[in-house]
């Protein structure tokens, strides 16, 4: 469990290596301390908001029912506006200069706060080639649109979070060619100068500073080897960790950069992918499929050391959507603690689910993350251990390979989830009620027949529909 800090932490003492692995790649422990704010003892994980919020959990649910270390918060959840309207969270923070961004999104004090250009995972941008040497799309709720690096640099620093990931010329979906990827490097390396030199500017005006983290593009160091000589070289004073989009970035990652803390983007799928994002050193991680999964309605069930004593492959978690919870009183799983499951039973939850109630997707997130957070905690017991291979391997033939796939409804698609591919497309909320509503295909909806008409009307004779 992460602890509070003392509130006197350097830049020198912010992250320890506390074990490594003889090998140049491999699992390591560190603790990751940031003045004011609960000290992360690594590997463990990111909470991902939205908007400033983890789905379907209200501040006060956060605070109290979970256990979450730290956020990341991407910044196009807010600027949609912008440049044309001053956003209502850069006002804000103008107005109040005092750790503004914690105080718009109401997150407790001890926190950690992460802050990006982009959610994870993003929604990729309709043009092969959307960024620019200036700029780079994003997507917000009024449609993609363009940030400029340096109104992302500005606007970061006024907001004042506890760590800022640089801007990345990420190509989300899209593989680099040999060109691009030259053009990439050009980009990072002047977009990451033109940002320390706006640091220093605010450093020098208030005495304060987020910590910097340097996106590496998803190609390997020798791919970008300009890029990774400015990190080792010029800037090395300037940045305090890196943020990683694709393994392929650590297999040659120079010594001079590895005792960086590592945030890693990589869109891990299944628990088996963190095991693997893990035994190549990377310390802090995004997982992606934790709403995934609550919004699919599984509760997720499984942990690094299996006790049941069977030799049979275990699902990685539990529909809830199946009618064989409709009468079963047992938790979500059996033997959790979280609120969830010592409060509510499978029954309950599955009545939520056919009911639509929000109460639902809010327990499974509440589940879920502390299934994450068991799980992040035996695998740093057992990188002390020192048999982290061995309890990855017996993961690895334990559980399936992936997540149970979704069989009921979930809650209402937001627009950051999807992006339109053609005019015209069908809605992707199907419309919940209709006036005289048929629904046994979809031609028939809102449509009555002879016999609803007569039943409506109080006819005794049936009217004929036109």
């Amino acid at each position: 469990m992460a602890t509070p800090s003392d509130g006197k932490g350097t830049d020198e003492d912010m992250f320890k290596i506390i074990k490594t692995s003889t090998n140049a790649l491999g699992p390591r422990r560190a603790r990751l301390a940031l003045p004011g704010r609960r000290s992360i003892e690594t590997p463990h994980y990111l909470g991902l908001t939205s908007r400033g919020v983890i789905p379907h959990v209200s501040q006060d649910n956060f605070d109290s029912l979970m256990d979450v270390s730290g956020v990341y918060i991407a910044l196009e959840d807010f600027i949609e506006r912008a440049p044309q309207k001053i956003p209502p969270i850069l006002k804000f923070a103008q107005q109040r200069p005092v750790d503004p961004l914690r105080r718009f999104v109401a997150l407790p004090d001890e926190t950690l706060l992460v802050v990006g250009a982009r959610r994870t995972p993003p929604l990729a941008a309709p043009a092969a080639n959307s960024n620019t040497n200036t700029s780079v799309a994003i997507s917000t709720a009024i449609g993609f649109k363009t940030l400029k690096a340096e109104a992302y640099a500005e606007d970061v620093e006024l907001l004042k979070p506890d760590v800022v990931i640089g801007l990345g010329d990420i190509p989300y979906e899209r593989a680099l060619s040999s060109k691009r990827i030259e053009k990439a490097v050009d980009r990072q390396i002047q977009w990451l100068k033109d940002h320390v030199t706006s640091r220093q500017q605010v450093k020098a005006e208030d005495g304060t500073s987020s910590k910097l983290f340097a996106p590496l593009l998803p190609v390997s160091c020798a791919n970008q080897q300009y890029y990774i000589e400015c990190l080792t070289g010029e800037v090395r004073d300037d940045i305090h960790g890196l943020a990683v989009y694709d393994l392929e970035s650590l297999q040659d990652l120079p010594g001079s950069l590895s005792d960086l803390p590592q945030i890693g983007f990589t869109d891990p799928k299944t628990p088996h992918d963190i095991l693997r994002n893990v035994a190549l050193g990377m310390d802090v991680h995004a997982v992606p499929f934790l709403t995934t999964a609550s919004e699919a309605g599984i509760a997720l069930d499984f942990s690094l050391s299996r006790e049941d004593g069977n030799s049979h492959i275990l699902p990685l978690g539990i529909d809830m959507w199946s009618p064989d919870h409709a009468t079963e009183l047992g938790p979500l799983v059996k033997g959790c603690t979280c609120y969830a499951c010592t409060d509510h039973h499978r029954a309950y939850l599955q009545h939520l689910l056919n009911a639509k109630e929000m109460l639902a997707w809010v327990l499974l997130q509440v589940h879920n993350h502390a299934v994450m957070d068991r799980f992040f905690g035996a695998v740093r017991q057992s990188v002390d251990r020192g048999t982290f291979d061995a309890d990855a391997e017996a993961f690895a033939r334990a559980y399936e390979p992936q997540l149970p796939a979704q069989t009921g409804t979930g809650p209402r698609l937001r627009g950051y989830q999807y992006k339109s591919d053609h005019a015209a497309e069908t809605k992707k909320n199907r419309k919940a009620y209709d006036a005289f509503t048929k629904v046994d295909t979809p031609d028939t909806v809102g449509t009555p027949d002879e016999a609803e008409v007569a039943a409506l009307t109080g006819s005794t004779t049936p009217a004929k529909v036109k």
